[in-house]
Parts: C-alpha cells; structure tokens; sequence
C-alpha cells in the first residue's frame, strides 16, 4: 500500500490518499506535482483506494508539497521520508 500525502497552506495537517500499486500511486504523485508546476489554479479531485468513499477535492494553488511513501505490512507502520518525531 502506498500513500500520497499533501500538505496545504495554512494547514498543520496533510491530506492522504491510499493506492495499492506503486505504478498507481506514481501517477497520481506525479498529476499532483504537474498541477503544482503549472501554478494555474484547478480542482485536484482525489479517491482513495482503501477507504472506498473517501473523496478529497483540492485547490491545486493550495497544495505546497506533495509526497509518496510505502506504508509496511509489519506492524501497520509506514516507510516515511524526512524526519519524524516519536516519543
């Protein structure tokens, strides 16, 4: 399982959307940084693959980062990249 994750202006906390193959998950990273470079204002419609109802529709002006990373089988943990603080 894969998650893409948005952060947004103003916002503490990012937007996540699940898809189960990488290839997937790369096309839908790289529609988000495509829309990102543009830097014309659109309508980012996301689903999400493992939670079937959840939709998440976005102004693409107010998207600042975009990520993808591998959430792990073990445990329910995840593969994040940066830096993460755990107590």
């Amino acid at each position: 399982m894969y998650i893409i994750e948005l952060a947004l202006k103003l916002s503490p906390f990012p937007l996540s959307v699940q898809r189960k193959e990488l290839r997937s998950a790369q096309s839908l990273y790289n529609q988000v940084r495509d829309c990102i470079a543009k830097g014309q204002p659109s309508l980012l419609e996301l689903t999400c693959e493992q939670v079937q109802e959840k939709k998440i529709v976005v102004l693409s002006s107010e998207v600042v980062a975009v990520q993808m990373y591998e959430k792990t089988a073990i445990g329910g943990g995840v593969k994040r990249p940066g830096f993460s603080f755990e107590a």
